[in-house]
């Protein structure tokens, strides 16, 4: 059962991150086929994030983790410092590439090392296996 939640957790909190860079890139980019792609993933997150939210109570009385404030202050800090001197959608591209390759390397660990239940499996491999693809669509614009 606990690992169902720390899973859970995992990828809400992964899945908030990633809707909150792709919000706060998404003005940036210039290539509208990119600005497609990148809205695409937000609404992935969104969706994992409400699938989520929708078995969560099964498992627990508590609300799935999220990014906190602070969390989410440095992850906007860091896309304006990144972006300053560089806002190029290869830059950008770069930058989204990278957050999403961590959210892959944590799915797969998880994977790897923990037996859920088929509900939180499934998502799961969701997770990981959509954000590849997103990968790939991404590495074009390097």
């Amino acid at each position: 059962m606990e690992e169902n939640i720390n899973t859970l957790d995992e990828i809400s909190k992964g899945a908030c991150m990633g809707m909150d860079a792709t919000k706060d890139i998404i003005s940036k980019i210039k290539d509208e086929k990119l600005k497609k792609t990148v809205k695409e993933q937000y609404k992935f997150y969104e969706d994992i994030k409400r699938k989520i939210d929708k078995i969560y109570v099964e498992y627990s009385d508590s609300e799935p983790h999220e990014t906190g404030s602070f969390t989410k202050a440095m992850t906007w800090t860091g896309i304006n410092m990144k972006t300053m001197l560089d806002d190029s959608d290869s830059k950008i591209a770069e930058l989204l590439l990278q957050g999403t390759n961590m959210g892959i390397i944590e799915g797969r660990r998880i994977i790897n090392k923990k037996s859920v239940d088929k509900k939180v499996s499934e998502i799961l491999e969701e997770y990981v296996s959509k954000q590849e693809k997103y990968v790939e669509a991404l590495k074009k614009y390097l």
